[in-house]
């Protein structure tokens, strides 16, 4: 047994689930079958089955050590365990929800749902954030960023409560605030001619984007915002369905569908392998947006495998310690005034089981060294925001730890899939 796996298992039974002990804890498309048969072997397995329960142990905890309560007695969980974003940011709680759900309980999901939805702009404009004291917060930067509300705002709102009702298959819950939720998703701007997410171009910045590239000065039509809008648009037929309002349902599903046309056409880059991430400013490579964009099942099968190779191909300039640059080796966001941190050239694990999910599609042990290098890291050095050689920023981070459960479970699930479909073998 390699060592990795006995650490791994050491850290199980002895219940030493906190990263690097930085904390206290409180409480798509078809996978090609050649390349599926050719998995990891039995010791990777083996050490993958591990590190994913350590992940989900310590994802768990690191949330629960998060929670904070709001004096209405809400329960809010920050980014991190500690003050440095201390506020109940909305998309940060969204991906927690993603790869941890089953942390938060009933009244929690339903509290924090009710908060966010009841926290929309009177024209119906999702919040970035909101303080501890209840205070609503439209623009990233708290308030500082952009000239109007951030742009995933209404998407990640369809979210929240899509989960809440995901658990409490509670009808009045809908019936009280699906309106609210169809105001939500008429405030997100977008170009009339193709559905997309628009950002205006100009100065000074109209608003800033998906908020994990919330300084990026992303223009036009953005891909990652209207990827998120297909996913909201699924979740709103979903939750229509779930009220017998089909011809509602019917309507978003054929939104979902449409925007997600118009991203095949509008951002491929064929000649790159990559979904571009804006048509105006910063019409660059996204590596975090086309992996997304196959997670989502809104990238077409050869797309999907474009993208798969590239990422194949390109490894070690895009990934450090099992973490993900949001563009190609070497590039940077133009008109960004920093590099080499954050946002521009950081390292990050958020978007890494989108990551994997893509990169199985045709190496799938390479997708398991991915997942083995990003919990070893965590081990070493504790789950972080962004990473760079020695830069390590704001410790036990909730969504590095939780949302790559998504996608790496996701994957599993397929393989699963793929392996009962293959015909059987008598010894």
């Amino acid at each position: 047994m390699r060592l990795f796996h006995r650490m791994c298992l050491l850290a199980l039974t002895s219940g030493l689930f906190a990263a690097a002990g930085h904390f206290q804890s409180s409480a798509a498309p078809t996978a090609n079958v050649e390349d599926l048969q050719q998995a990891a072997t039995e010791d990777q397995a083996d050490d993958l089955h591990c590190a994913v329960a350590w992940l989900t142990q310590t994802a768990q905890q690191m949330i629960r050590a998060s929670r904070r309560t709001m004096p209405n007695g809400v329960a809010a969980f920050l980014p991190q365990v500690g003050s440095q974003y201390n506020a109940f940011w909305l998309r940060d709680y969204a991906y927690m929800l993603e790869g941890c759900g089953e942390v938060f309980s009933d009244q929690e999901l339903v509290d924090a749902a009710r908060t966010f939805v009841e926290a929309q702009r009177a024209d119906g404009a999702g919040v970035d954030t909101i303080k501890l004291d209840g205070t609503a917060i439209y623009k990233p930067g708290f308030g500082k960023l952009g000239v109007h509300p951030v742009a995933d705002g209404s998407p990640f709102t369809v979210e929240v409560l899509w989960y809440a009702y995901q658990r409490t298959k509670d009808a009045a819950l809908l019936h009280r605030w699906i309106n609210s939720l169809e105001k939500a998703m008429a405030a997100t701007p977008r170009n009339e001619q193709n559905g997309l997410v628009h950002i205006r171009p100009g100065e000074p910045l109209d608003r800033c984007p998906y908020g994990f590239t919330d300084t990026i000065p992303k223009q036009g039509d953005v891909l990652f915002c209207s990827l998120l809008y297909v996913q909201a648009s699924r979740q709103m037929a979903d939750l229509y369905r779930s009220l017998q309002r089909l011809e509602e349902a019917q309507y978003w599903n054929d939104e979902a569908k449409r925007v997600a046309t118009s991203i095949r056409e509008v951002f491929w880059r064929p000649e790159e392998s990559l979904f571009r991430a804006a048509t105006v400013q910063c019409n660059q490579p996204d590596i975090w947006g086309s992996a997304f964009a196959v997670y989502l099942g809104v990238a077409d099968q050869r797309q999907s495998q474009a993208i798969a190779h590239y990422f194949q191909q390109n490894y070690n300039g895009l990934v450090q310690a099992g973490q993900l640059r949001h563009l190609p080796a070497g590039m940077y966001w133009e008109a960004v005034p920093y590099k080499d941190r954050y946002q521009n050239g950081g390292y990050w694990a958020t978007p890494v089981g989108w990551f994997v999910y893509t990169l199985d599609l045709v190496d799938p042990t390479l997708a398991n060294q991915t997942i083995l290098d990003l919990v070893h890291d965590f081990q070493r050095r504790g789950i972080h925001e962004w990473v760079l050689d020695q830069q390590l920023a704001v410790a036990d981070y909730n969504a590095s730890g939780a949302l790559p459960l998504a996608g790496i479970r996701r994957m599993l699930a397929r393989r699963a899939s793929v392996a009962r479909s293959l015909p059987k073998v008598n010894k």
